[in-house]
């Protein structure tokens, strides 16, 4: 058998058990993805998985985030980090700009 075009892959599908707000990251094993739009439980939606999006970063000293970083998603604090957590933090891409440590996002290129 072969392969068979299905479309370009920049989201995919995705039904969720609860409801998901647009914007929100969601995890799934190691893909992650953002809810283009709001999703009702049980409903097909969409979740994009390429694209440049601005995602929360932890403040504070020695959080700032250089341009070129790979990053990661915490999904127990919600938070883009450049710290793999010792593989529970799943990757999501890389740092497209700087994010000094009093930003609260950080813009990165999903790339997975």
């Amino acid at each position: 058998m072969t392969a068979t075009f299905i479309h370009e892959g920049t989201t995919i599908d995705y039904t969720p058990g609860a409801d998901v707000d647009a914007g929100a990251v969601v995890v799934q094993g190691e893909l992650v993805g953002v809810a283009v739009r709001a999703i009702p439980a049980n409903t097909l939606g969409a979740l994009s998985v390429e694209g440049v999006f601005d995602f929360p970063k932890a403040t504070g000293g020695g959080t700032a985030i250089t341009v070129g970083a790979q990053l990661y998603w915490d999904d127990t604090n919600d938070l883009a980090t450049t710290s793999d957590g010792a593989g529970a933090n799943k990757a999501i891409g890389k740092a497209v700009l700087a994010a000094a440590d009093a930003d609260a996002t950080v813009r990165a290129r999903l790339s997975q």
